[in-house]
Parts: C-alpha cells; structure tokens; sequence
C-alpha cells in the first residue's frame, strides 16, 4: 500500500508522519493525580509495546502530577486538556511531551497564545481531536445530525486558529463510533491537508464490540494509507488496546513485532482439543516480542502444507501429532508433549537468530 504523504511531527522521541511507523498509542484509565497507579499502568503498557500514552488531565493537581509521571516513565507523555489554558500551561511546564486540546475551546485568543507560546518553546506538538458527539452547535444547526463534512470543518477551525499564529506542529484526529461516518471524515481531511492523522473510533465499546468496529474502521484506513498513529478506544483495561493495535498493524502487513498465530478453524477430521490447544499456544506466546509465526493446526493431512509459511507449527492427529518448520515435518510427538515440543523449537529458532 502506498503511504499518505505527510509531514512528520515528534512526540518526544516518537517521530510520527511521513515513512515512520504507524505509532501505538494508549490512555491510562487510572487517576493522574495517583502517580504510583499511573506509572503502574504505563509500564504495563509500555512491556506491551504501547508506543505513547496519554493522561487525562481534570485538575491543576493532576497537571503538577504529570512532573512526577514523566520522570518515571519510558515512553513519551500527552497531556489531555479540555476547555482550562490553565492546565495545559501547567502540564508544558511539568514536562509533557504533547498536548491534546482544542484551541477554539481553552478561552479566547490570549489563552491560545499563551499555550502556543509555551508549546512552541518547549517543542511541543499540539493534537486538534474532533468528536462527532462534540460539534459547534452552529454546525449541528444546520446539519441537523454530525455528519463527516460537519467534523472536518470543526477540525479545519481550529487549524485556522493555530495557523493565524504560524503554529503548525499539529496533529488531528475525527473520531465517531460510527465507523463509516469516521472512516469518510479522514478521508475528506485527508485530501486537503499533509497533517498527520491520529486514528481512532471513538467510545467504541467493550472488548468485543470495541475491536471489531476498531478492526474494521482503523483497517480500512491504514489499508488506504491514511493514518499515522493509532489509539483503540475499548471500555475498561487499556492493555487490549495496544495488543489490537498491533494485532491491525500486523495483519496488514504495517508491524512485524511480536509472534503472529495461525490457527485453523477446525473441522471433522480434528481429533484433538484444538481450540484449547491454541489458546494455551497464545497465552504462551504473549511473553514473547521477537517476530515469530506459529501455527496450531488441526490434522496432520493439510496442517503442514496450509501452513508452510509459518516458522513453526504443530498438526494434532490421533494421540499425536506432527511438529513441523516452514512446512516440512521435523518429527512426530505424542499429542501430550506438541505444544512443550512446540516451544522447544521456537526457543532454539530465537537462539539460531540471535547468534547470527
């Protein structure tokens, strides 16, 4: 796929934009104002991969917090502002690596100026974040709903209020948990301007739902080229969010991070707990972050072949199965030791990397 051609921003030591990577971000759901539960978490997200993270920021006592957080965390930090310049002047000041606010929405020209000022001191990129449940008035007036034409020219106001101040280290995002509505909005914006995009469909729901709708309207834009960071918004622990970032990125080919698992849907000829065996595979793997494919197959007559293209694999058969790499068959093992044979040979293919 061919890339939208953007100009890159960096949020702390993460370039986004331009040919970088599609970068993953999260939200804590704990209280800022907690430090140690914040940091707890963010470390948790960051072991996942969680590439930037963001806190939201209600109070002054949360935005002095910050200081605290940003010392103690290994990932750049964003400061979530809504309607107060004030504590967005704070979170500058504690060390915040971005800022998302609104610029129409923090208190008039002065309160902008300041804020963009301090930003533009400190480097400091500013994300504008659209939401269809958000519009101007004005815009819902004469639209009678939120539509995609109604969000871009929300977001293209608060442009206009950073560029009048030749500001442009800015980032944007349109986010509606209608996914078609989300996924037509980008696509407009994404005609008329080279800012990078932040994708995301927001309040989405829970995990079921929520990555579903993520899955289907994050992938279609990356698959167009649009986007060039992500948040999966899903109710409740924010660790499935990086998890199915990369889980999208990987299945279009954007990451090769981390194990990918092939597994078959099962059928008549499956003699073994498949689906058990596949889910203790899993849970196994998430230690992992090297690049690996393994496959978890359900007999011994296609397993091999349907899967030649993964690095490791096991077919389960009848009281035993077949261990096999990159579709030729190493050996046959009793069902009872296919996947503590399976890691065997997946710890020996990391060493054999790691020596060459």
């Amino acid at each position: 796929m061919e890339r939208r051609k953007s100009r890159v921003v960096r949020i702390g030591s993460v370039a986004i934009g331009g040919s970088n990577p599609v970068a993953i971000q999260s939200m804590t759901n704990t209280k800022t104002e907690d430090v140690e539960a914040t940091v707890r978490q963010i470390d948790e997200l960051t072991d996942l991969g969680c590439e930037i993270i963001r806190c939201a920021v209600p109070t002054m006592e949360a935005a002095e917090a910050l200081r605290s957080i940003r010392a103690r965390i290994r990932i750049p930090l964003v400061a979530d502002i809504h309607f107060d310049y004030r504590l967005a002047l704070a979170a500058i000041a504690s060390g915040v690596d971005a800022l998302r606010l609104n610029p129409g929405n923090i208190g008039g020209p002065e309160p902008v100026r300041a804020v963009v000022s301090a930003a533009r001191e400190r480097h400091i990129p500013i994300r504008i974040g659209v939401n269809a449940g958000s519009l101007p008035q004005d815009i819902l007036r004469r639209d009678g709903h939120p539509t995609p034409q109604g969000m871009v020219e929300a977001a293209w106001r608060h442009i206009h209020i950073l560029e009048e101040m030749d500001y442009n280290d800015i980032v944007i995002s349109l986010k509606a948990h209608d996914v078609p509505m989300t996924v037509d909005a980008y696509r407009l914006l994404a005609g008329e301007c080279d800012y990078p995009l932040h994708l995301g469909i927001t309040e989405a729901g829970t995990v079921h739902t929520g990555i579903i709708k993520s899955a289907v309207g994050i992938g279609t834009l990356l698959a167009e080229g649009i986007g060039d960071t992500v948040r999966i918004s899903l109710t409740g622990d924010p660790r499935p969010e990086v998890t199915t970032a990369y889980e999208i990125e990987k299945a279009l080919g954007l990451r090769s991070y981390g194990p990918t698992l092939v597994s078959c849907p099962t059928c008549g000829r499956t003699s073994v707990n498949l689906a058990a065996m596949a889910a203790e595979v899993e849970k196994n793997l998430a230690s992992i972050r090297e690049p690996i494919t393994v496959a978890v197959m359900g007999c011994v007559v296609n397993g091999p072949g349907e899967a030649r293209e993964a690095d490791v694999g096991i077919a389960g058969g009848k009281g035993e199965g077949l261990l096999f790499r990159r579709g030729k068959i190493l050996r046959k093992v009793p069902e009872a030791e296919l996947v503590p044979q399976l890691f065997a040979e997946i710890q020996k293919i990391l060493v054999e990397r790691k020596s060459k």
